[in-house]
């Protein structure tokens, strides 16, 4: 029954109700639908327009540039995919359609999906982390191998690793590579190598196939096996166009399993090769610098000063003899010019000198308070004065001063 007073909507209110009630639909909002493609455009803008299709019904798509230049495949009119997305509402026409955001081949579709988000999912937690990654030993002794007895993956690693080293021991951890029994089985195995403990690395891998063969690679379980193992992991799945979620979280990947085995074990004959390349070189070295010495051991031997030693001696006696004369001569003639300098300098100071003065009959003659009497006008009668010769000195009195301008009589 209608309420007594109805509320009448307008169009925008009735669609945006609509676009609410899609929106809160946790399934609508996440979805994948198959279905084949037709109406297919591609806008100026980089946008691409089109129509899913089944027997029964359609709905309109709408892929944004965005999303459309991850695509690692064309689309077209007639082509069956599955289209992941949302659900919404578009007001200006008011139609439902589906917001794509991923498109995978049919068939093999919904893999390539669940592939990507649990890529996404651990790359986030940083499994794909290269900082983390361990290098493999330089020459390991014991090599792991998880993969099926019965493939010919295990058959390509023992001879390939037996090749490249005769000694190595090997131990294979039986797995189940491929079905839903898979990811248990090569988790368990992974498990039974790190108790074994005494591996240095550990091979996983298996031959190529399809997308569904390599699925349990792809599995998360195994995936967090490989990150925890304590043990370095070289995984070898498929073929070199393969990767799977195990490569990614690996230490190592090689594109085969034969290439794997060459990455874990060392060519011990090429090792030995280059090993006795060295000696070699070490050796021609060492007989350079041998003959070398020989040569200028020879070479100081036919000196004169090694044939004849004491014509050497004799020349170096008579030159020492010499140098000794010349020395001796040059200290007695400095000797005697230094001399000759020294009395001369003597006589002079002598001549200058305050004492040779008086020795000369000069005298100095002082007052009590010891200024220096230089004028007869510098004294008074009856002063005393201090006068000092050549030998001794005199106490006498002024009685008379005598000279123009005198001070007294």
């Amino acid at each position: 029954m209608w309420p007594a007073e109805p509320k009448i909507w307008t169009v925008a209110e009735a669609t945006r109700r609509i676009e609410d009630t899609l929106t809160a639909d946790p399934v609508l909002q996440s979805i994948l639908i198959r279905g084949e493609i037709s109406n297919y455009k591609r806008h100026t803008s980089g946008h691409t327009y089109f129509t899913l299709k089944d027997a029964k019904a359609r709905l309109r798509c709408v892929l944004f540039r965005r999303y459309g230049q991850a695509l690692s495949f064309a689309l077209g009119d007639g082509l069956e995919v599955v289209a992941a997305g949302r659900i919404g509402v578009y007001p200006p026409n008011g139609d439902y359609q589906l917001y794509v955001e991923q498109v995978f081949p049919a068939g093999e579709g919904l893999l390539h999906y669940a592939f990507q988000q649990l890529k996404e999912k651990l790359a986030a937690e940083g499994l794909f982390d290269p900082g983390r990654k361990r290098p493999l030993p330089a020459f390991p002794h014991r090599l792991g191998v998880v993969t099926s007895l019965q493939g010919a993956a295990l058959r390509d690693i023992v001879t390939v690793a037996r090749r490249r080293n005769p000694k190595i021991d090997i131990i294979v951890a039986p797995a189940i590579v491929q079905g839903s029994e898979g990811p248990a089985s090569i988790i368990k195995a992974l498990e039974l190598c790190n108790r074994y403990g005494d591996l240095d690395i550990i091979i996983l891998g298996r031959g190529g196939g399809s997308l569904e063969d390599l699925w349990s690679f792809n599995d998360e379980g195994v995936a967090r096996a490989v990150y925890s193992s304590s043990i370095p992991v070289i995984s070898a799945v498929g073929h070199e166009t393969d990767v799977t979620i195990t490569d990614l979280v690996a230490d190592h990947r090689a594109p085969t399993p034969s290439a794997a085995a060459e990455m874990a074990v060392p060519d011990v004959s090429a090792i030995a090769a280059q090993l006795i390349s060295l000696y070699e070189r070490l050796r021609r070295m060492a007989q350079r610098r041998v003959d070398q010495g020989r040569r200028q051991v020879s070479s100081l031997a036919e000196r004169s000063v090694l044939q004849r030693p004491e014509e050497r001696l004799n020349r170096l006696r008579l030159t020492l003899d010499e140098r000794e004369r010349s020395l001796l001569l040059a200290v007695r003639n400095g000797y005697r010019l230094n001399k000759d300098r020294l009395i001369g300098l003597a006589g002079r100071l002598e001549l200058l000198s305050p004492l040779g003065t008086l020795a000369r009959g000069y005298s100095i003659c002082q007052l009590s308070d010891g200024r220096i009497l230089r004028r007869a006008q510098d004294g008074r009668v009856g002063d005393m004065v201090h006068i000092i010769l050549g030998e001794g000195d005199l106490q006498a009195k002024i009685q008379k001063i005598c000279g123009e301008g005198s001070g007294g009589s």
